[in-house]
C-alpha cells in the first residue's frame, strides 16, 4: 500500500505540474521529486521483500495492510508539510513577505 498511495501521488503531483504553469510557479516540482523518490524507494523496498517472501509476499494480513497504508499517508503528508515550508521559505509570489511588511 506504501507503494501504491506514493505512486498515486507521485503521478498526480507530476500531472498538475504539468499542465499547470501556476503550480510551477509554487514549485511543485519539489513536491514531484519528494513523491517519486518515495516510490522508487518503496518500489525496491518491494522487489527485496518479494524475493525473500516469494508468493507470500502478495497475501498481506490486514494488520500489515492498515500500518502500510497509514505508513504511505504519512508519508504523503509529510512530504506536504515539507513542501509548505520550502513554499513559505521561498516566497515566489511575495505573500508572505507582503503580509509582514503592512504590519
Amino acid at each position: 500500500m506504501t507503494l501504491l498511495i506514493t505512486f498515486i501521488a507521485a503521478i498526480s503531483a507530476t500531472v498538475i505540474w504539468y499542465f499547470s504553469s501556476e503550480a510551477r510557479e509554487l514549485d511543485i516540482g519539489i513536491l514531484c521529486y519528494m513523491y517519486w523518490g518515495a516510490s522508487l524507494m518503496w518500489l525496491v523496498d518491494a522487489a527485496f521483500e518479494y524475493s525473500e517472501k516469494g508468493a507470500e509476499f502478495f497475501a498481506p494480513s490486514a494488520s500489515q495492510m492498515i500500518n502500510d497504508t497509514y505508513l504511505g499517508l504519512c508519508v504523503t503528508v509529510l512530504g506536504l508539510i515539507i513542501w509548505t515550508a520550502v513554499l513559505l521559505i521561498k516566497d515566489p509570489k511575495g505573500t508572505v513577505r507582503n503580509a509582514l511588511s503592512r504590519k
